[in-house]
């Protein structure tokens, strides 16, 4: 780690220098085939040392006093990140990544020196006081934030993780129609939802809660590798699937609620709150099943998980509140074995393992 600091009430040509020290030392390391991250904080303080050195050369101001080239040297800077193969030998390929922070006044997203990066960097992480307010750290408010990389990356993910960016898809749904739901409750309350609005909302505080919520100083929260995210992401839509297509059966006589939802499957709610302590320390082959998931399980026994598609586990439970004549055949099947069911209630095969249930489409 290397650290370059100039605070504010040092000579203005040293903080309009400092940005430039960084990423200089940062291409110093790139060069010796490393990977490096550099974070400029903040890139606002350094525009506005280069405003006020603009003001001493009496140059004309642009919007906000800042100069006309505002934009050119942002762009020159963050230019400089990227991967590159270094001439010489030995062979040696490193690359930069540059992380600016922008500090604008008030919130302002209009700021010159906001939009001017916006206009240039690929990704953006927009932090949210609010959140902040309410100890949801990291503060980073998933409405405003976005990525450039997801189109260039989609042969990267079909190859390694084919339907991450379906998760990613139904996940971002959920949080946005949460919002729009959220507004309604404020204003009606929550009993004038329906119950498959009802399941948006609950999904959408458990993916908050326990997906989106870190904790740095955890050991389970500090690394996450990219398998046990997906994983993650995978229960959470399974889960939402689920209980929407529960919510809207319409073969059934009995009303379904998201209430008997929470009540009947309260250990596997509590078991996907849970997912998030599975320690990535335990390898890839103990937290994840065959990169399909990682199974609605006791996170203290990652050696349970097995190359099945543990998630199913709640179409079984949705099918015993259904059919509450097949809880009895269901108790038979704890042994060692594996045993199938024929037409169980709707005429479909169940599969049993000891730590594993799995059941085709229930509707």
């Amino acid at each position: 780690t290397t650290l370059i600091a100039n605070t504010s009430n040092m000579p203005v040509a040293a903080r309009e220098a400092s940005i430039y020290t960084g990423i200089t030392l940062a291409e110093y390391f790139r060069d010796q085939g490393l990977h490096v991250t550099m974070l400029a904080d903040s890139t606002s303080r350094w525009a506005e040392a280069l405003r006020e050195i603009s003001g001493r050369l009496a140059e004309m101001p642009a919007d906000s006093g800042y100069p006309a080239y505002l934009g050119s040297r942002l762009a020159n800077f963050y230019s400089r990140a990227g991967k590159v193969t270094c001439i010489g030998s030995p062979k040696r390929n490193g690359s930069v990544t540059i992380v600016g922070a922008v500090s604008p006044p008030g919130g302002d997203f209009s700021d010159p020196v906001t939009s001017a990066t916006l206009s240039i960097v690929q990704v953006f992480w927009g932090l949210d006081k609010t959140l902040a307010q309410r100890k949801h750290f990291p503060s980073v408010n998933w409405s405003l934030s976005y990525s450039s990389y997801v189109e260039p990356l989609e042969n990267y993910y079909d190859k390694n993780y084919p339907d991450f960016l379906r998760y990613r898809k139904i996940i971002k749904d959920i949080l946005q129609k949460e919002e729009e739901l959220s507004e309604i409750v404020q204003i009606v309350g929550p009993g004038s939802l329906g119950e498959s609005d009802r399941v948006t909302l609950e999904t959408a505080a458990l993916i908050k809660e326990d997906f989106l919520r870190q904790n740095g100083y955890s050991e389970s929260d500090k690394c996450c590798p990219f398998y046990k995210t997906v994983g993650m992401m995978k229960n959470f839509c399974l889960f939402y699937e689920l209980a929407k297509r529960a919510v809207t059966w319409d073969k059934d006589e009995r009303r379904f609620t998201w209430s008997t939802i929470a009540e009947q499957l309260a250990e596997h709610i509590n078991a996907l709150s849970a997912l998030k302590f599975l320690n990535p320390q335990s390898g890839k082959e103990n937290a994840c099943a065959d990169e399909r998931g990682l199974g609605v399980l006791d996170p203290q026994q990652p050696t349970h998980l097995a190359t099945t598609d543990t998630m199913d586990v709640l179409d079984i439970a949705i099918l015993k509140i259904r059919l509450p004549t097949a809880i009895e055949a269901l108790h038979d099947l704890y042994s060692d074995h594996l045993l199938v069911i024929l037409d169980l209630g709707e005429g479909k095969d169940i599969d049993y393992h000891p730590y594993f249930y799995r059941l085709g489409q229930i509707c």
